[in-house]
């Protein structure tokens, strides 16, 4: 079990507070309360004790004290390899991020005729997206006598297509949705070699 901070250290309170605000739970020496309610490795309860006596448990066994519950009376501590816990747990909030970031769509929207550094910039964004693991919808508006030049807004959403097409792919293909041409793309799960450009030949 590794102590929770260092002996002889003339900067000791300043590495302990450093640590603690590192981490989300108090764990052995950090522990203030006198008892503690004690959880065992497999979940089992070994009930209340003195902080001395569950610390004592913890050395025995070669891990660590850990408060889970500080707000219980008393407090909840469980007996558990802090490093593998904290990497576990690091873990799960990633996946919850992952899993909510999935959920959420971003929209970007293009003029029929959209300059190429407003395209760039936009593509720029949605790569972002992507890499974030957000779906992307694209659209291209169409005003007025636009809508009679479908062809260009198809063309642009190909070519958005095209430079997503190494970590993004369609989720739902080109469609109208009103006076909007719109597609749908998705996070790859494996990311692709980007498509070469064509070299302009003399």
């Amino acid at each position: 079990m590794k102590s929770a901070f260092v002996v002889g250290n003339p900067n000791i309170g300043k590495q302990r507070e450093t640590k603690e605000a590192q981490r989300k739970h108090r764990i052995n020496n950090e522990i203030t309360a006198k008892e503690v309610r004690v959880v065992d490795t497999d979940g089992g309860m070994l009930g209340i004790m003195t902080v001395k006596d569950a610390l004592k448990l913890a050395e025995e066994r070669e891990i660590d004290l850990v408060e889970i519950a500080p707000q219980a009376n008393p407090p909840v501590c469980k007996l558990i390899d802090y490093g593998k816990f904290s990497y576990e747990l690091q873990k799960k909030e990633k996946q919850i991020k992952k899993n909510s970031a999935a959920s959420q769509m971003k929209e970007i929207r293009f003029k029929s005729r959209t300059a190429s550094h407003d395209f760039n910039f936009k593509l720029k964004h949605a790569r972002a997206f992507i890499e974030e693991g957000s779906k992307v919808k694209a659209s291209v508006i169409f005003r007025g006598r636009e809508i009679a030049h479908i062809d260009i807004g198809k063309e642009l959403l190909e070519k958005f297509i095209e430079e997503m097409s190494d970590i993004a792919k369609v989720d739902s293909p080109l469609k109208f949705e009103g006076k909007n041409l719109s597609v749908i793309l998705s996070p790859s799960k494996t990311k692709k070699p980007k498509p070469a450009k064509e070299e302009n030949k003399s």
